[in-house]
């Protein structure tokens, strides 16, 4: 089972899983475009002016580790810190997941969750991203999601799951909106009570 699937309650529905916006790519898909062309051009060079032998095997095994190298770095490493960013938004929480080797998390509870707010440049408008910004009790206080996609939609999304969340932990607190059992009791009790003042019998 992959995740979140695999970390939710039995009443609990994934409502978004999100990963960084799209525009965190950009640079390392720039960077793999420049090493390849960079690299296939260092190539073409070495073979036309270099003559065979062991020299040149040497100067190609160079070019191609550090290329490699480069690319892990400015693009490869990039790429799968994207793909293992997890944001998650259920019906009963928020989910954080980062990290590939060194993996961090989190879990904010939504009852916990005071205020939820998103900012917005320029930029971010045209690409439509932007960053929530996540206020909750506990000893983190806040979160900050940067370059979450849809910013000012995931807000809204965000408050209308912890109003659901309210109404959801409220209706279980009261038995599903009808009264309990020593409440419709003493409501019986009540019903019977004699008006007050009694009425006497001349």
């Amino acid at each position: 089972m992959a995740y979140p699937d695999k970390v939710l309650a039995n009443d609990e529905k994934v409502v978004e899983h999100l990963h960084p916006s799209w525009i965190t790519l950009v640079p390392a898909t720039l960077w793999f475009l420049l090493i390849c062309g960079a690299t296939g051009f260092g190539l073409a060079e070495i073979y036309d002016n270099m003559d065979s032998g062991t020299g040149r095997s040497v100067v190609v095994i160079i070019v191609i580790v550090v290329a490699f190298l480069l690319l892990c770095w400015l693009t490869f490493s990039p790429w799968i810190q994207w793909r293992t960013t997890h944001y998650v938004f259920t019906s009963h929480r928020v989910l954080i997941r980062r990290g590939v080797l060194r993996r961090t998390g989190r879990d904010i509870s939504l009852q916990r969750i005071s205020d939820v707010g998103f900012t917005q440049s320029l930029w971010d408008r045209m690409v439509r991203a932007g960053t929530v910004t996540i206020e909750s009790a506990g000893e983190h206080g806040q979160e900050v999601l940067t370059n979450i996609p849809r910013a000012d939609d995931m807000q809204q999304t965000l408050n209308r799951l912890i109003e659901q969340d309210n109404d959801r932990r409220s209706r279980q607190a009261y038995g599903g909106g009808q009264p309990q059992q020593g409440q419709q009791g003493q409501q019986g009790q009540y019903q019977q009570q004699p008006p007050y003042p009694p009425t006497q019998q001349y």
